[in-house]
């Protein structure tokens, strides 16, 4: 049960970074998030979770990243669409972060 709320949370908390957050709010999340992810490092099980998002969060810049292409430069569009960029490569970076920190304990267990 414990993991799967963990899980839960993990997904609410990267559903909550995709919007727009005042810098203390997305701190607190990323915090948050961090704090659950944490929590799933000790369940070597979990890697294809962590996996999967990364994988999924890997698709969603890219293709953000190619529609903010088909903005106007200089254009509100456009400046919306890089920072949705920003924060989902910042958040990408909190996923890949996490899948290394597993992989790194199930190498160090000898798994």
């Amino acid at each position: 049960m414990h993991s799967f709320v963990a899980r839960a949370n993990v997904d609410h908390y990267l559903h909550l970074l995709d919007g727009e957050l005042s810098p203390q709010s997305r701190n607190t999340i990323m915090k948050l998030l961090v704090e659950e992810e944490d929590k799933l490092s000790h369940d070597l099980e979990q890697l294809g979770f962590a996996e999967q998002r990364v994988v999924d969060g890997r698709r969603r810049v890219e293709h953000i990243r190619n529609l903010s292409n088909g903005f106007a430069p200089g254009s509100s569009e456009e400046e919306q669409a890089v920072r949705l960029l920003v924060n989902l490569e910042n958040r990408q970076t909190l996923l890949e972060d996490f899948c290394h920190r597993l992989r790194a304990a199930i190498h160090s267990r000898g798994l």
